[in-house]
C-alpha cells in the first residue's frame, strides 16, 4: 500500500464501470451452482471497492481543502453521479435478494446483508434520482458555506473551529466576544442556512412520496439501516431520557455555574467549565501524536499494530488549517482496507477526544476490514458509536500523559460531558421528526420547533443579546441535521453502551473481560445488527429503562465522589 498523499485519484470511468456490472448482475441471475453465484458476488464486491475508494479519494481530499479547485470539481461531479450509482447498487441488492440462492448466499455472506439489502431497497428506485442529486448538492452546499467562514478576531482570521479556543477561555469579555463573532456568521447568513435546509426538507419529502411513504421519517429510518426498531421506540426511549437523565444534567450544570461563580450560566458561559480553565492537552500536535503513540503501544497489540499502520501510511490529517472542512470523522478506503480520520486539531480538550474518538471508529475498520462484502466493514450508526465512545474511556488510564495536571479535571469533565450530551442528542433526533412529519413548516416554525426542544431537553439554556439564538438558531450549527437526517439518536444509544465499558473497565475484576469484549465488538464489523452487537459485546439494551437509570446513576454517583470546586 502507498502512503495517503501517494494515492492516486483517477476519476473512474462510469460507462465501463456500468457495462461490466450490467453484465455481472445478469450473469448472477443465470447463475446454475452456488459456488457461482458466491464467486459472481466476490467479484461484484471487489469492484465496488475499488470505485467507492476513488470517490472517498474525492471526499477526503475536498474536506481537507474546500479551495482546491481540482477536488472541489470532482466534489461536483461525485455529487451529481452518485444517484445513478446508488440505482446501480439498488439492482444490485435487487438481484441478490431475488436470486434463487438467496439462502446459500445468505448462509454464506450472512443474513445481515439481505437485510440491509431491503433496507436500501425500501429507500430507493429510479424515479427520485434527480432529487437524490439536488439534495447532495444542498449537502455540499451547506458544508461549503461553514467552510468559507473568515472571522476576524483581534488581529486573527480564524474559522469557525479556530475560534473555539477563545469561547473557552476565562475571561467572559473574550468568551462574549468570541460568542458575538460566531454566532454573528451563522445570523449574517441565516436566510442561505435557511433556504439550504428549506430545500433540504422539502427534496426529502418529495423523495419520500416518491416511494409510497407518508413521511421521509420512514425512509430516514431505511436509510440509516434500523431493521430492530422504528420510531416508537426511539420515543419511548426519548421520554426516559427525559425522566431520568434531563435532571441529572441540569445538576450538572448548576455545579458549574457554581464553579464559575455565577448565579446561572448564558450560552457564551456553556463552553468554561472550570473557573480556572479547562483542561487542555499539553503539547504540540506532534507531541500529542507521539503520546498517543505510547498509548497504543501500551493498550494492547492490536491497538499497537493498528496505530502503527496509521501512522506509517499517513492516514490522519488532524490539524486545522484555513479552508479545512469543519468536524471530524473516520471513513475507509475499502479497497485499500484502511480508514482514514480527518480532524481540527485546536488546542482544547477535542483534540485528544479526537485520538480516542476518531480513532475508535478506525480501530474497528482495521479490525473487521477483511470482512467479505463492504456492508461489514462498518454496522449501523448507532453500532458505530459504541467503538468509537468506548476508546474514549478505555483510554483513561493514559490521559495523564496528555493533560498532566489536568487530568483529574478532564475525567470529571469527560464523564460530565458524556451524561450532558445524552439530552442535547435526544432534542436534535426529536426536533427532526418534528420537521419531517409537518415539512410545510416556514423557517420561523422550524426555529421555534428548535426552542420547544431546549424548553424540554435543556431548559437551562439562556441567550442573553442574542437574537439570532433567542429565536431558535442554534440547531444550524448542526451537520447532521443537514447531511445526515436521524443519524444523532444513534450518539445517545451509543453513550449509554459505552458508559457500560466504562464501569466495566473501572472494576479490576471486569477490566480484561471488557476489552475483550470491545475487541470482539470492532472484529464484527457490520456482521450483525445493533441488539445483536450489543448483545454480542456483554452489554445491556440502552432502549431498556433499567438500563438507562443503572448506568447514569453510576456515573451520577462517581462524580459526586469527586469535590468539583477543587479542580
Amino acid at each position: 500500500m502507498k502512503k495517503f498523499p501517494e494515492i492516486q485519484y483517477t476519476r473512474p470511468d462510469l460507462v465501463r464501470f456500468e457495462e461490466h456490472h450490467t453484465k455481472q448482475l445478469q450473469d448472477l441471475k443465470n447463475a446454475s451452482t452456488l459456488e457461482e453465484a458466491i464467486n459472481i458476488v466476490v467479484d461484484i464486491n471487489n469492484n465496488r471497492r475499488i470505485l467507492d475508494t476513488q470517490f472517498e479519494l474525492v471526499a477526503i481530499r475536498h474536506s481537507i481543502d474546500t479551495s482546491d479547485e481540482f477536488y472541489d470539481a470532482e466534489q461536483k461531479y461525485s455529487d451529481s453521479v452518485s444517484p445513478h450509482l446508488q440505482s446501480l447498487r439498488f439492482q444490485f441488492y435487487e438481484t441478490l435478494v431475488q436470486s434463487k440462492f438467496k439462502d446459500g448466499l445468505s448462509d454464506y455472506f450472512g443474513k445481515q446483508l439481505f437485510d440491509l439489502a431491503n433496507c436500501r431497497i425500501k429507500s430507493f428506485n429510479n424515479s427520485i434520482l434527480e432529487e437524490l442529486g439536488k439534495e447532495n448538492s444542498l449537502s455540499t452546499q451547506y458544508q461549503k458555506l461553514l467552510s468559507k467562514a473568515k472571522l476576524e478576531f483581534r488581529g486573527e482570521t480564524l474559522n469557525l473551529s479556530g475560534l473555539t479556543p477563545y469561547e473557552q477561555s476565562l475571561d467572559r469579555q473574550t468568551r462574549i466576544d468570541a460568542g458575538k463573532v460566531k454566532w454573528g456568521y451563522y445570523s449574517d447568513n441565516q436566510e442561505e442556512f435557511d433556504t439550504i435546509y428549506d430545500e433540504l426538507v422539502k427534496t426529502r419529502n418529495t423523495i419520500a412520496k416518491k416511494l409510497g411513504f407518508d413521511s421521509f421519517v420512514e425512509v430516514g429510518y431505511a436509510r440509516m439501516q434500523r431493521t430492530e426498531y422504528t420510531h416508537k421506540e426511539v420515543e419511548s426511549f426519548r421520554n426516559n431520557i427525559v425522566k431520568h437523565v434531563v435532571p441529572i444534567a441540569q445538576k450538572i450544570i448548576a455545579k458549574q455555574a457554581k464553579r464559575l461563580g455565577l448565579d446561572s450560566l448564558v450560552y457564551t458561559d456553556e463552553l468554561l467549565h472550570f473557573n480556572n480553565g479547562n483542561p487542555t492537552p499539553k503539547g504540540t500536535p506532534d507531541q500529542i501524536v507521539d503520546a498517543a503513540t505510547v498509548m497504543y503501544k501500551e493498550m494492547s497489540p492490536e491497538t499497537h499494530e493498528f496505530f502503527t499502520f496509521m501512522k506509517e501510511y499517513e492516514l490522519m490529517d488532524l490539524v486545522n488549517k484555513p479552508a479545512k472542512a469543519p468536524g471530524g470523522y473516520c471513513t475507509m478506503l475499502s479497497d485499500e482496507g484502511a480508514p482514514f480520520i480527518f480532524s481540527n486539531f485546536n488546542g482544547t480538550s477535542h483534540d485528544v477526544d479526537v485520538l480516542t474518538h476518531e480513532i475508535g471508529h478506525a480501530f474497528q475498520a482495521f479490525s473487521s476490514r477483511n470482512h467479505k462484502v463492504p456492508e461489514y466493514f462498518f454496522p449501523t450508526s448507532e453500532a458505530c458509536e459504541i467503538h468509537s465512545m468506548s476508546m474514549e474511556f478505555f483510554a483513561w488510564n493514559w490521559m495523564e500523559s496528555f493533560f498532566k495536571e489536568d487530568a483529574n479535571k478532564y475525567f470529571y469533565d469527560h464523564l460530565s460531558n458524556a451524561l450532558r450530551f445524552i439530552p442535547y442528542g435526544s432534542a436534535v433526533d426529536e426536533f427532526q421528526h418534528h420537521i419531517y412529519n409537518n415539512p410545510s413548516m416556514t423557517p420561523a416554525e422550524r426555529h421555534s420547533t428548535w426552542k420547544a426542544m431546549e424548553a424540554k431537553y435543556l431548559p437551562h439554556r439562556k441567550y442573553t443579546d442574542n437574537e439570532y439564538l433567542e429565536m431558535g438558531g442554534f440547531w444550524q450549527r448542526q451537520a447532521h441535521i443537514y447531511q445526515s437526517p436521524f443519524y444523532y439518536i444513534d450518539y445517545v444509544l451509543a453513550q449509554l453502551c459505552a458508559l457500560q465499558f466504562w464501569i466495566k473497565s473501572q472494576n479490576p475484576a471486569t477490566k480484561d473481560g471488557a476489552w475483550s469484549d470491545y475487541v470482539r465488538l470492532c472484529q464484527a464489523g457490520g456482521s450483525l445488527p445493533f441488539l445483536e452487537l450489543v448483545k454480542l459485546a456483554g452489554l445491556d439494551s440502552p432502549f431498556e429503562e433499567s438500563t438507562i437509570i443503572s448506568v447514569v446513576q453510576e456515573a451520577e454517583r462517581w462524580l459526586e465522589t469527586i469535590d468539583d470546586s477543587k479542580l
